[in-house]
């Protein structure tokens, strides 16, 4: 029975006779205040009975008149807490028992977990009111939280989701804690992380001996940390504070001293760093802020939201931002206070001024996992930091800030992490019981079983011992809050990647299914969108690189594909990628590659020639005409690198996408009107080869754009050019496979279409040749998403199999 039908159909007797019915309520029901609100519901109806949370999720029996119980059913789906996600409320009759009054029973660790455990939320406005309320036993109470927010699935150590079964099991209540946690009457009934001054967590500040480094940090003087800390920031210390799932490094994002030094510390390169602001007065002289993203900064998760730049506009005491704090890039990532700490380190009313932008990145070593531990963090992050902002709650899982930004006027997710997991995704087809271990970059693994799919937080880059061993930590969490015991595994068919080699030493008898890069990334998207079985879509695949069925390296594909197969209809033209991971952080070498599969002279006037050391280029050159250390790859990821170093955009890639990123950033400001448009040369494949049907060769846009620069053609308008051409390159290919397939579905997918400049531009002139666009609104474009699509195609795969 589904939600909202447990009123119905089960009357026998009048209306004004007792009855009894069992009904079990799933979904995201516990942490979130279900059970003090099924409480408060069968007493205002007069029902009597109890209340429990079990594996299955919230079980309630109430008893009464039929009209009441029908009520009852009706409005405990309808009227559910802010965070609960009803899924299904299913009621069966029971024999009358003749109950005195309603109570709410210990939980039950019956069977396995088929509930959904709450992701952490971003605290409330009651709870904010009391923060800030000097009248209030709370206030400036840094772990303040209630039903309706605070920390769920970071705390979470096993389900039913309770006390004993949280990281705060170690915080006894005091008396009027206890009193509040057992009102049915109280905002905090049943409220598991519930805490105050008195009976903790407690915060602790630690500072480094700047004349001995080497010496353990010490407890800092004063009663007061956060005082002590919002000091530290404003005189342009970095500070590493403890939030909901991990540490933060943080500092005073108008200090070009302070944040320089931090990106120097964390070897950041040129990459860019996020902001929190007290408040969006505060930032909006820096970026626009549409009505999409002002929801998205103040709702219930506060992600990180990337907002478009604009020129600093005149404002009145508006605090300034270091250019040091995102440089070159088009957008600031900015997001809003999500924890009473953050709340108290900005300032509350009354405060000494401090800070009112902070930088806030993830608290690690670069290519590492988010800190959780607070030894590790005072160990690990000993060079990064003046000072240790920690507290006593224990971190059960690590969880990055989720960054998502708004294209289309829909939220579009670079990292889908804090406020998201583990909340499940309806899949089309059914799975059996199923583990998908991800890709090698930006690591997101996926469970799955029956009609839901659960993605673990992000994981970070496999290439690091301790984002392996942060894998098989969020495995076996995962698997403790879900219930699901994988009988199958799947990862992606490159056989160096860390993710795969893991599921291979862990199949343990079970089958594991290898899917191919791209076809896992269309698949994601036809997935998230409930597209069913037997509806084949054109998928286009761009991205930087994946492993292709003839071991070249794949990146610019059109596929026909479903859940079962797919067909490789059309490709970017092979060009030899010289050196690997060497070339992806020089661009210059991209650029030099493609110019010359296009038959174009390495001449000295060129960006990518001038920015090539002489003797580099000469052993480049032998490099590609004796074909070592070459493979083939049809990237567009790397052809977007090969023209913002051609452009003279940027040649040197301090993290990943650095040159595609710029030449957006550059693209963004060309204006309206681009001029003659460039155009990619397609062709059909030559007889005897193994590749796609359609080859879509790049020689004539490279052409123009020499020209172009040749003639004095601004860089800016390169790069629009060139997104237009790509655009026009995805309409031309998908009206050919519509011509020959007749297909009228299109997936945009791979991390290239987290540029929202070309990805709007394409899916603009798809629509308006009727086509029907699928983009990613639920999981990354990028390799984050990738699990969800192997997940979904190793289950038809080993279903076909077993028929």
């Amino acid at each position: 029975m589904t939600t909202g039908q447990a009123g119905g159909g089960l009357a026998t007797a009048p209306a004004t006779a007792a009855a009894r019915r069992r009904i079990t309520v799933r979904g995201v029901v516990q942490g979130v205040g279900f059970r003090p609100f099924v409480h408060a519901l069968a007493t205002e109806l007069g029902l009597t009975g109890h209340v429990t949370n079990t594996g299955e999720g919230v079980v309630a029996e109430v008893e009464g008149a039929v009209a009441a119980l029908d009520l009852f059913g009706r409005r405990i789906g309808a009227d559910a807490p802010p965070l609960a996600v009803v899924e299904a409320v299913d009621a069966e009759a029971v024999a009358v028992r003749g109950d005195a009054g309603f109570r709410i029973l210990p939980s039950r660790a019956d069977g396995l977990p088929r509930t959904l455990v709450s992701p952490d939320a971003a605290t409330c406005d009651a709870c904010l009111a009391e923060l800030t309320d000097p009248a209030d036993r709370r206030h400036r109470h840094p772990f303040l939280t209630c039903t309706h927010c605070g920390p769920r699935f970071t705390i979470v150590t096993a389900v039913p989701y309770d006390r004993a079964l949280t990281t705060m099991d170690r915080f006894p209540m005091c008396p009027r804690c206890a009193r509040e946690y057992a009102d049915p009457a109280d905002r905090r009934f049943h409220a598991q992380p519930i805490s105050c001054h008195d009976c903790g967590p407690r915060l602790r500040l630690l500072t480094a001996d700047p004349a001995d480094p080497t010496r353990p940090p010490r407890p800092a003087p004063g009663t007061d940390p956060v005082a002590a800390t919002r000091r530290l920031l404003a005189e342009g210390a970095i500070v590493a504070v403890k939030g909901l799932g991990g540490y933060h490094l943080v500092c005073d994002a108008s200090d070009d001293t302070a944040v320089t030094l931090l990106r120097a510390r964390k070897n950041r390169g040129g990459k860019p760093f996020a902001l929190m602001a007290r408040q969006l007065p505060d930032i909006e002289h820096l970026v626009r802020v549409r009505a999409e993203e002002r929801a998205l900064l103040t709702g219930t998760v506060r992600p990180i939201v990337l907002l478009r730049r604009r020129d600093p506009a005149p404002a009145p005491d508006a605090p300034v931002l270091s250019d040091a704090v995102a440089p070159g890039s088009p957008d600031l990532g900015v997001m809003l206070p999500y924890t009473p700490l953050h709340h108290l380190l900005l300032g509350l009313p009354g405060d000494r001024p401090g800070p009112r932008l902070l930088v806030m990145t993830s608290g690690n070593v670069a290519g590492e996992p988010i800190v959780t531990d607070d030894e590790d963090a005072v160990r690990r992050l000993a060079h990064l930091a003046d000072a240790w902002l920690t507290h006593d709650r224990p971190i059960r899982i690590p969880c990055d800030d989720s960054v998502v930004r708004v294209s289309d006027g829909e939220p579009l997710f670079i990292r889908r992490s804090r406020g998201h997991a583990p909340m499940p995704i309806r899949l089309p087809v059914p799975v059996r019981p199923a583990l998908a271990a991800g890709g090698d970059l930006k690591n997101v693994l996926c469970l799955a079983e029956g009609d839901r799919a659960w993605l673990s937080a992000h994981i970070g880059d496999m290439d690091d011992l301790a984002t392996q061993l942060a894998f098989e930590e969020a495995e076996a969490h995962l698997e403790t809050v879900t219930g699901v015991r994988p009988q199958l595994l799947a990862a992606d068919r490159h056989p160096g990647y860390r993710s795969g080699q893991w599921a291979q030493r862990h199949t343990d008898g079970r089958p594991l299914v290898r899917v191919q890069h791209h076809h896992a990334h269309v698949a994601a998207a036809m997935a998230e969108h409930g597209l069913p079985d037997g509806h084949p879509v054109i998928g286009v695949a761009f991205d930087g690189t994946g492993y292709g069925d003839d071991h070249a390296v794949w990146g610019g594909e059109i596929l026909l594909a479903d859940y079962d197969g797919y067909r490789r209809f059309g490709q970017l033209a092979y060009v030899p990628l010289p050196g690997g991971d060497t070339t992806v952080r020089r661009p210059y070498r991209m650029a030099l590659a493609h110019l010359r599969a296009a038959g174009l002279d390495w001449a000295a006037d060129l960006p990518p020639v001038a920015a090539c050391p002489p003797q580099e280029r000469q052993l480049l050159a032998r490099q590609l005409e004796r074909h070592l250390n070459c493979v083939p790859t049809s990237s567009m990821g790397r052809l977007f690198d090969a023209v913002s170093s051609l452009a003279g955009i940027c040649h040197h890639a301090g993290y990943e996408a650095q040159a595609a990123v710029a030449l957006e950033a550059a693209a963004l400001t060309a204006g309206e009107d681009h001029g003659p448009g460039y155009a990619f040369a397609l062709g059909d494949a030559p007889t005897g080869t193994t590749g796609a049907d359609t080859v879509a060769d790049p020689a004539p846009v490279l052409t123009a754009v020499v020209a172009d620069l040749r003639a004095g053609t601004a860089p800016a308008l390169v790069a629009a050019r060139f997104h237009s051409a790509v655009a026009d390159l995805v309409r031309r290919c998908c009206a050919l496979a519509r011509d020959r397939a007749g297909l009228t579905t299109v997936a945009l997918t791979g991390g290239v279409f987290a540029n929202t400049l070309l990805a709007e531009a394409t899916a603009r002139l798809l629509r308006q040749d009727g086509f029907t666009v699928l983009r990613h609104r639920r999981v990354p474009p990028n390799d984050g998403g990738l699990a969800l699509g192997q997940i979904v195609v190793a289950a038809r795969t080993a279903g076909a199999a077993a028929r």
